[in-house]
């Protein structure tokens, strides 16, 4: 105690905040503005605007740094900052006086390597259009329905739970096969191009979809590898690239038959809506209830003229039999008074001339029996008494095929003594015979 006052006795005594604010001022007036390069840990963007996160020494010390960068200097940055990404950060030396920590408060942050990466994105960039693998005349159209789609992605990845719930939501009906693929680091380039070689392999799919989720230009690198944009261009199978973001453009998005601002908008461009297609069905649903309607009219009316052709057959008989009785009163008026020879060869010729119109009777009678069988035989309650049923739907109109109803749908099946309601439980369909047989 004794040494303790004397040393408070010969030198003044500091408060703790006065001695962190002198500490701050010491270390401003020695450092001004530093610039300082490191790897971004624990990055977090407050609701103020203001980020905070420390920086690693990139020569893998143990050493942390403390940094705060404002809202007006956070503003200004050009890119996503992430974790674990080398940056260059310029700012000042100062002491956060509520935990008396050394922080560096940061006035302007860029990315290490940037540019030179964007410059060989460039140079690669020209190289391939000049070797014409981003010509527009080498894009292929896409299936306008596909069966089956190839996914090449990371089965970790969050753009593979993205399509595959647009792919649920817009056409349930396709099926989605996965190319398993790392998308970013070092091996990332040689794994995306096995995909791709496996998927034009199999050929399950009649199209692909190359999709990862945002990311830094050195995140995304693997689709800009020369490898990788060639696989693309080389493939059988249309490929469609929703890789990053709208703003983030890959070589492999030029390559790519077709390219999606991001792996949700690839999906959908891939596949027609379920609902644009079942709206389809109903109005070609619609055209043929309409064209079979109209053929069944001019079918009846077809049989209703045919039916006033034929008249009634004993009117026809009728009618036959006034003929014959006119064509004897006006052979017995003609028949001369002579001599009996010319009679007896009139009475000949009368006989005879009976004989072919009683022929002609018979046939004509054979004629209306056969008319008349051939119109009982269009009769539709004659078609029904054999055994046959007429089914219609819920609206009336006939039901001509077991596409034309599905399961739950109510029927009325009608027959020559009655008619009885149904609830179709489950349809099955045949194959239609060709019309004409096969011949070798």
């Amino acid at each position: 105690m004794d040494d303790l006052d004397g040393a408070a006795g010969s030198r003044s005594i500091w408060g703790v905040q006065a001695l962190l604010l002198a500490a701050a001022d010491s270390l401003a007036a020695r450092f001004g503005v530093v610039c300082v390069r490191g790897e971004l840990g624990a990055f977090t963007r407050a609701a103020s605007g203001h980020c905070y996160f420390t920086l690693k020494d990139a020569r893998g010390a143990g050493a942390v740094l403390r940094c705060a960068m404002f809202r007006r200097a956070a503003s200004l940055v050009d890119f996503d900052p992430r974790e674990q990404q080398q940056v260059e950060v310029y700012g000042r030396v100062s002491v956060y006086e509520p935990r008396g920590e050394l922080q560096l408060v940061v006035e302007a942050m860029r990315r290490v390597g940037a540019g030179s990466l964007f410059e060989e994105f460039l140079r690669l960039k020209a190289r391939l259009e000049a070797a014409g693998l981003f010509a527009a005349e080498r894009k292929r159209p896409l299936p306008s329905e596909p069966r089956c789609i190839g996914v090449v992605t990371s089965p970790a990845a969050a753009a593979w739970h993205d399509v595959r719930v647009a792919l649920a939501r817009r056409a349930p009906h396709v099926r989605v096969v996965l190319y398993p693929s790392a998308v970013q680091g070092s091996d990332a380039p040689a794994a995306l191009v096995a995909a791709l070689a496996e998927a034009n392999r199999r050929a399950d799919a009649q199209l692909l979809l190359l999709v990862r989720g945002g990311g830094s230009l050195e995140d995304l690198w693997a689709f800009n590898d020369e490898r990788v944009v060639r696989a693309v261009a080389a493939s059988a199978l249309p490929v469609v690239c929703g890789v990053g973001h709208e703003t983030d453009v890959s070589l492999s998005d030029l390559a790519a038959d077709l390219r999606a601002p991001t792996p949700t908008a690839a999906a959908e461009l891939a596949t027609p809506s379920r609902d644009e297609m079942l709206r389809h069905l109903r109005a070609v649903q619609r055209r043929l209830l309409s064209a079979g309607e109209r053929q069944l009219e001019r079918q009846a009316q077809r049989t209703d003229r045919l039916a006033l052709r034929l008249g009634a057959p004993a009117a026809v008989l009728g009618r036959e039999r006034q003929r014959l009785s006119s064509w004897a009163h006006r052979l017995q008026r003609a028949l001369p008074q002579g001599p009996t020879q010319q009679r007896a060869r009139l009475v000949n010729l009368q006989q005879l001339l009976q004989r072919v119109l009683a022929l002609q009777l018979d046939r004509r009678q054979q004629q209306l029996a056969r008319a008349e069988l051939r119109l009982a035989a269009l009769d539709p309650q004659q078609v029904l008494s054999r055994g046959y049923a007429w089914i219609e739907g819920d609206d009336g109109r006939p039901v001509c095929a077991a596409g034309d109803v599905v399961p739950g749908q109510g029927i009325t099946a009608v027959w020559h003594d009655g008619r009885a309601q149904a609830l179709i439980t489950a349809v099955q369909t045949m194959p239609v015979p060709s019309p004409h047989g096969q011949r070798g």
